[in-house]
């Protein structure tokens, strides 16, 4: 048998993306060399962004699986080396474009990626858990999804969703990790321990504007923000630094719940922002003879949808309810979410419904290039 020629081997390597960043590595110049000699054995190196990268097992494992594939190769010998500075530099500027650092992507104009913040007014509505399921059922759903911990003090997403590694830095360019299908950036992955967060107001506008500009994101179809309950700080730079981003507000039935979710809602008046419409948690709890139980009362999901909508003039719908459900709590807790450890379940179910909704949504125009040039009569 014929001895594979280097070309040959490079096409096999385009076919290896790195975990991380989700582009061949042969494009990416992370293949240092690659040579085989007359007995098809074949030596590889591999440059990582950093000499820590978490997933530089499962590179070096892709690697020597798509050379084994290449008929007339033998045997293969993969070495991981380490970028130096101006590789990594050449990295960084090819990834953003030729843009310039510090911007934020989903701000631009030309942007096609949905953003939606979603917002309570008071916590314990499970405003997390439903924003860690949306983003899993959205990325089931086949499209690319990231998602920001924006609540600072109180992150619970990465475990939410099961990120159990750390990001990647590629000098000041964040790789954030990705499970479920969702790239997820929090605070939490860089505070040891379970150390609480003490910043003020300018310190929170900074770690929102990094974890939109210096992560590398990609090209996503929606992100979602996990806002912190109310209306504070987080919630009025997300208005400055993403003016597209659309509000998705969460509540309970109960009455006390949905007054001050009223108020989180509201705040679209003020930022000149929309509001996609209400997801009401925790609506009942079904009992073994098919019967409802409302612990928690009933009618405060619509009762929001219906106020917000004499409040900005315009029709806001009640996305949909979630019940009470086991599943969605344990689920939560081992970073297994109930839209894919139990999608039959009646949570899995409602939340899966709300997701389709938001997957099929039409996007408007405003903000878009329409690709029209005037003409001189």
């Amino acid at each position: 048998m014929s001895v594979p020629t280097t070309e040959t081997l490079l096409q096999a390597l385009a076919g290896v993306e790195d975990p991380e960043i989700h582009r061949p590595i042969t494009e990416l110049g992370m293949v240092d060399n690659v040579s085989i000699d007359d007995a098809g054995r074949v030596a590889v190196t591999i440059l990582l962004t950093v000499a820590a990268c978490p997933l530089k097992d499962t590179l070096s494992r892709d690697t020597d699986k798509a050379l084994r594939a290449v008929d007339g190769v033998t045997d293969v010998d993969v070495t991981l080396g380490v970028m130096n500075d101006e590789q990594r530099a050449a990295l960084k500027q090819q990834l953003r474009g030729g843009q310039a650092e510090r911007e934020i992507p989903f701000a631009k104009p030309g942007s096609l990626t949905r953003v939606y913040a979603v917002a309570s007014g008071k916590g314990g509505v499970g405003k997390s858990s439903v924003t860690a399921n949306l983003a899993v059922a959205l990325a089931d759903a086949g499209l690319r999804v990231g998602v920001v911990d924006a609540d600072i003090y109180g992150f619970s997403i990465p475990r939410m969703i099961g990120v159990d590694y750390p990001p990647t830095q590629v000098d000041d360019m964040i790789m954030p990790p990705e499970s479920n299908g969702v790239k997820v950036i929090s605070v939490g992955m860089f505070v040891p321990g379970n150390q609480p967060v003490v910043w003020r107001g300018p310190m929170l506008h900074r770690a929102l504007q990094q974890f939109l500009a210096d992560v590398f994101w990609g090209d996503l179809d929606v992100l979602l923000l996990d806002l912190p309950p109310g209306t504070g700080d987080v919630a009025i730079s997300v208005a400055q630094l993403i003016p597209g981003a659309e509000i998705i507000v969460v509540t309970t039935p109960q009455q006390a719940a949905a007054e001050v979710a009223e108020r989180a809602g509201s705040i679209a008046t003020q930022t000149h922002q929309r509001i996609v419409g209400v997801i009401e948690n925790m609506s009942w709890l079904e009992l073994p003879d098919g019967t409802r139980q409302e612990i928690f009362g009933s009618g405060g999901g619509q009762q929001v949808a219906d106020s917000l909508s004499r409040i900005v003039g315009t029709d806001i719908p009640l996305l949909g309810q979630i019940p009470l459900d086991v599943s969605l709590r344990e689920g939560s807790d081992t970073g297994s979410p109930v839209v894919n450890s139990n999608p039959d379940g009646p949570a899995g179910v409602a939340l899966r419904g709300i997701a389709k909704g938001l997957a099929t949504r039409a996007r408007g125009l405003a903000g878009r290039k329409l690709g029209l040039t005037p003409q001189s009569r």
